[in-house]
Order: structure tokens, then C-alpha cells, then sequence
């Protein structure tokens, strides 16, 4: 079978406007493919150098299939099926900063480079005091990005039309406030010149961003069977759900020069990406962490399998459109749209996510996705949010264990054992509390400001809610006691 090369794709040759520090599965399947996507449609005319930031790995793939790769994208979308398979020839080069370094540092006298695009994952946007502006290159990426900008501004002399936008996607609130801060940290620290300062602070512009969409990746189960029905082999193919947006806030207006919304593409540019986040975080992360722990002890083991479960799905529903919604601060039709879009996502069959998976560390996760909602919907209703405070009865049955092994509780369903993840304080707490009466291990629970920020026993009947629903699992069950509540 022949190679993807561009022999196939028959890609055309566009100027580098966007370097892009990272080689992963996510960046090529969210933002390689959105500006693939404006490039067809004429409104970006740009391609992308794709940056390997790391020592370990390889580029050969890369330069063996001209960094041309394919794009599949799977599950449902406003009802419909979705199976698309796309050739994606935004990227031109690829490039080591480590073993090609004067060729990485040779990009920054590019005159139509515009955009640096980022994931370095959570720990890549990190400050070393120990970095230095001698590395070939520096540790950190903030670091070899600030080498970069000062290597660019040398080049074109301090051109103010040759700033670059930053467009960072790690997933860190105020990503691209926090980048921005340690880059102007290491300029300090390397005592560059007060000119490439205010260059920095004129001329760039450092967005923070919002990304959601699921990248499955490189399908190993299912690679010969693509291959084959593409009719060629792709060594680099990597597969993603359908759904995904980018929400780009900054203080200047930068839409005209990177028009994906223009090509139909979901993405937002604001000024505040808070209420999306919001949304976000409350819905999507909410209403996993609202039901996972209950379909579970179900007898559930996989979000798919929740979702064809009327009892988990109707608990989930009223979480979303009863509990969480009303609460929210963005358009009711448009956060109901997201709603459908979230539930759209969690039946799509290509995605095999494991309830434990997302069991990790429920207690913080509550307390970021779930309390706010609870909070919002009391002093709007000046009642309790039944759902809700079922789903922390689900948390304090599912995490009920004192038997620990290798760092971890074991839990137990139906007999069989289920590892159960948390901080070590987390773990303690629920080893030593939770055989004590369900009021007296509701009432520690819910006060422990340590686990919510602030003392949850002071809300009016929420012991009580909790200790009722918590009873109620364990005479009769978690299925029973789902269909007791409605």
C-alpha cells in the first residue's frame, strides 16, 4: 500500500505564519485542522511549522509523509452521524528545537510568521530561575519562547509590525496571562535590553484560550481497516470526536487575521472567556462528575453504557437542564444547545471512557464542577438541588473503605473490588470515617472546610438530605434508590 505523501494530497505551497511548539495528537486534530480548514476556504492562506520542544521522540514519520497526515473525525453531531476522514496539509516542516536548534532560532527572522500556538500540557508553562539565555536551547517553554520573541525582535530591529500573537492551549486558567507573566520574568532575569520589554508588551499579544475536544488519536485496533478504505497508508493518522471549540480571549481584536470563525468553524473571540469556561467546567465536567460514582455501583463501567441506562441518563438530565443550567450566566438557548452537544458526546461509540478512569480524585473535582451549581441553585430557589446533593451521597457510598492498598482504598460492588484514587488526606479521612453512623459520617463530611473551601453543614437540611439519600443506598441500593429519587 502506497505512503500519504503529498503526492496525494496535492498540497499547495503557503508562507509560515504559525509555529507551533508541540507535535502531539490534540494540535493536529483541533488546531492543524482548523486552519487546514480556512486555508481551503481562502480566508488564512498560512501553513504551520510544527516544533518538537522535547529531547526524546522522532520526526521521521513527519518527514517520510511530507508532514502530511490524515484527519478522522467520529461519533454524532446535531443528530446526525458523523464518519469523515480528512487530508490535512497545513503543516510544511517539522523541526527539533534540540537537534536542529539554528534552524529552530532561524525561524523567528520569518517575515510573514504572525502566530505561536502551544501544549506543552499543564506542566510545560513553568518558570526556572535556574534557565538560562545561553541554553541551546533553554529548559522551559517560556523560556525557549522568550529566546525566540528576543531573537525576532533583534531580526527585524524592533519592527512593532513584527510582534507575534501567542496562542497557548495548555489547559491552565489564564494560560496565556500566565505565559506573558513568565516571559517577561525571564527577560528580567536574563536582564534583556527595557526596548525588547516594551516591544513585548506593545507588539505581542498574549491570548488565553479554552479547548474542547476529544482526540482519540492514533486508532491501533483499527489502523489497517482506515487505511484500507482511505486507499493509503498513514502512519500518522489520528482520529477525534466531531465536536470542538476554541474560545480566544485577548485584549485586542485579532479575529481579521485569523478568521476560522469566518470558515464556519467553532470558534469565539471575547474579551472574557469566563462565562464559556464556566460552562464548560459546570455541564460537561459537572455532569460527568454528578454521575459516574452513582452508575457505577449501578453496574455500569463505561460512559456509554450510562447513557443507554434511562435511569443514569434521566438522573444525568435533570443535573444538566434542572439543576446546573439555571444557575449559568450565558443565554438559556445557547447553553441548552451546549447541554445537547455534551450528551451528544458522551453516547458517540468510538469513545470507550471508563467510569473509574474519571473517578480520580472525585472530591476536589466536586468541589470545582458540582458545588457551584449547588450553591447557585440554593440562593436562586432557596431550596436543594435534589440531584445534586444525591451526588454527593453517590461520592461518600462509592469512596466508603477502610482497606487500603498500595497507596489507594479498595472499594467494593457486587463482591468484586474497585480501586479507589484520592489524596492521601482525602483517603484518611474516609479509612477512619466512614463506618460511623451515615449522620455522624455525613455531618464530618460536609463540614470539612479543607474538602469544600467552607463548611457545607451550615446549609439548612443539607445533613439531613444527604444522610436520608445515603441510607437509602445502603438498604437498598444504588439502582433502587436512583429510581427512588426520579
Amino acid at each position: 500500500m502506497v505512503l500519504l505523501d503529498d503526492s496525494i494530497s496535492k498540497a499547495k505551497d503557503r508562507p509560515v505564519k504559525v509555529i507551533q511548539f508541540g507535535e502531539g495528537n490534540f494540535l493536529r486534530a483541533f488546531a492543524d485542522y482548523m486552519i487546514d480548514i480556512a486555508n481551503e476556504k481562502e480566508l488564512f492562506d498560512g501553513s504551520i511549522v510544527i516544533l518538537k520542544a522535547i529531547e526524546y521522540g522522532s520526526l521521521d514519520m513527519f518527514h517520510e509523509q511530507k508532514y502530511q497526515y490524515t484527519l478522522t473525525l467520529r461519533g454524532k453531531q446535531d443528530g446526525k452521524e458523523v464518519n469523515e476522514s480528512r487530508i490535512i496539509t497545513s503543516v510544511k516542516d517539522a523541526v527539533s528545537v534540540y537537534d536542529e536548534y539554528e534552524k529552530f532560532m532561524g525561524l523567528a527572522g520569518i517575515d510573514t510568521l504572525r502566530f505561536v500556538v502551544s501544549n506543552t500540557t499543564e506542566a510545560g508553562i513553568a518558570f526556572d530561575e535556574k534557565d538560562s539565555l545561553d541554553a541551546l536551547p533553554p529548559r522551559t517553554y517560556p523560556a525557549k519562547l522568550t529566546k525566540f520573541l528576543f531573537e525576532r525582535y533583534k531580526a527585524f530591529a524592533g519592527d512593532r509590525e513584527k510582534g507575534l500573537i501567542i496562542l497557548p492551549v495548555e489547559l491552565i486558567d489564564d494560560n496565556g496571562i500566565l505565559l506573558k507573566e513568565y516571559v517577561l520574568k525571564y527577560a528580567k532575569l536574563w536582564s534583556l535590553e527595557e526596548d525588547f520589554i516594551t516591544w513585548l508588551l506593545e507588539a505581542c499579544v498574549f491570548c488565553s484560550t479554552l479547548v474542547d475536544r476529544i482526540v482519540t488519536g492514533y486508532p491501533k485496533d483499527e489502523a489497517e481497516a482506515i487505511w484500507e478504505k482511505l486507499g493509503y497508508q498513514d502512519n500518522l493518522l489520528v482520529t477525534a470526536e466531531p465536536f470542538g471549540l476554541w474560545v480566544i480571549e485577548s485584549e485586542k481584536d485579532i479575529s481579521k487575521e485569523l478568521p476560522l470563525d469566518k470558515a464556519g468553524l467553532p470558534v469565539v473571540f471575547t474579551d472574557n472567556q469566563k462565562p464559556y469556561k464556566q460552562r464548560k467546567v459546570r455541564i460537561l465536567n459537572g455532569a460527568h462528575t454528578s454521575f459516574v460514582l452513582a452508575s457505577y455501583l449501578a453496574g455500569n463501567d463505561y460512559v456509554l453504557e450510562s447513557m443507554k441506562d434511562e435511569t443514569i441518563r434521566n438522573f444525568m438530565q435533570k443535573v444538566i437542564y434542572e439543576e446546573v443550567i439555571p444557575t449559568l450566566t450565558l443565554p438559556e438557548e445557547e447553553l441548552k444547545t451546549f447541554a445537547d452537544s455534551v450528551i451528544e458526546r458522551f453516547e458517540n461509540p468510538h469513545i470507550k471512557h471508563a467510569l473509574l478512569s474519571i473517578s480520580l480524585n472525585s472530591v476536589s473535582k466536586w468541589r470545582a464542577r458540582c458545588l457551584p451549581s449547588l450553591l447557585g441553585y440554593i440562593e436562586k430557589n432557596k431550596t436543594l438541588p435534589e440531584h445534586l446533593v444525591f451526588s454527593i451521597a453517590a461520592l461518600l457510598s462509592f469512596y466508603s473503605s477502610s482497606e487500603r492498598k498500595d497507596g489507594s482504598l479498595v472499594g467494593r460492588r457486587n463482591g468484586k473490588e474497585y480501586i479507589i484514587q484520592d489524596d492521601k488526606e482525602v483517603l484518611d479521612f474516609f479509612a477512619e470515617n466512614s463506618a460511623k453512623t451515615s449522620k455522624e459520617f455525613v455531618g464530618l463530611y460536609l463540614s470539612n472546610a479543607n474538602f469544600h473551601g467552607q463548611d457545607l453543614s451550615l446549609i439548612p437540611s443539607l445533613n439531613e438530605k444527604v444522610t436520608e439519600y445515603l441510607e437509602s443506598i445502603k438498604q437498598n441500593g444504588m439502582r433502587k434508590s436512583l429510581e427512588i429519587l426520579g
